[in-house]
């Protein structure tokens, strides 16, 4: 345990910004307790807290600046890519794009600290169209209060964590496998999620082929895209005779949608 406070001791700051750097690009990499790792050296006085604070600003900057640039360059493929990693992939771009919608650059503020966001927030602001300088500040103001508190966490109750990280230390390898299930748990229980409900809508799914021929042929459908607002405003492709709902009036206007026909929904 010694060991590794020391190696962090001398390499810190290298420490910080390629765990910081590596995990806001979207590795498994996790760097929240490198950064309570720093701020408890920090309070030792074995390591610089504003250094350390500036060089996990900077990495957190660089990697979603890369995103943002992504997402403008790419938009919406690079959002179906992220979601496709995600456990929620079904949600993940309406939530996202809910986010933004409720706060605007506000989201990029707290994105770090909620879960998901934090990788999907900076390419969402490319793909919206937000200019680069309200993008920098905001995204600078978020990195700087996620980071700033985990290191501040870290200064504040040092004793703490290094009680907790030796406790961690001698249970050893239970601790670890511990962990590990819980997280296998986890995945296993949204992955079970998700199955069921792709084989609740399975049955009920055509595919575009499918509609293009229904389509052709004449047959009476009523088409209803659900797609988000800003997906329509963004010059997305609309199938032709389809009526948009903003999903969150759907309750108000389903009496728009024919009843003597099949519906077909369709969204992101």
């Amino acid at each position: 345990m010694h060991e590794t406070l020391q190696f962090l001791a001398n390499y810190g700051h290298i420490v910080v910004f390629a765990f910081v750097l590596a995990e806001q690009l979207g590795a498994p990499v996790p760097s929240l307790p490198v950064l309570l790792a720093a701020g408890a050296l920090a309070g030792d006085g074995q390591l610089d807290f504003g250094t350390g604070l500036a060089v996990a600003l900077v990495a957190c900057v660089m990697s979603d600046g890369v995103w943002y640039g992504l997402g403008r360059a790419r938009g919406q493929r690079v959002l179906r890519l992220l979601c496709r990693l995600s456990l929620e992939p079904d949600s993940c771009v309406g939530d996202s794009r809910s986010w933004f919608k409720r706060l605007g650059t506000g989201a990029l503020v707290i994105a770090k600290f909620v879960p998901g966001l934090s990788t999907i927030a900076p390419p969402m602001a490319g793909v919206t169209g937000m200019a680069w300088w309200k993008f920098g500040l905001a995204d600078a103001a978020g990195s700087f209060f996620w980071a700033g508190s985990a290191m501040t966490v870290g200064y504040l109750f040092r004793r703490q964590l290094e009680a907790i990280a030796d406790r961690a230390f001698l249970v050893g390898s239970r601790f670890a496998i511990a962990l590990a299930l819980l997280l296998a748990l986890y995945i296993a229980w949204k992955y079970w999620q998700r199955r069921r409900f792709l084989k609740a809508l399975r049955v009920a799914r055509v595919t575009p082929e499918e509609l293009r021929a229904l389509i052709d042929s004449g047959e009476p459908v009523a088409i209803v895209d659900l797609r988000h607002v800003m997906e329509v405003r963004g010059g997305g492709e609309r199938i032709p005779g389809a009526m948009w709902f903003d999903r969150a009036t759907i309750a108000e206007r389903q009496h728009e949608i024919p009843r003597d026909r099949d519906v077909i929904l369709y969204c992101t």
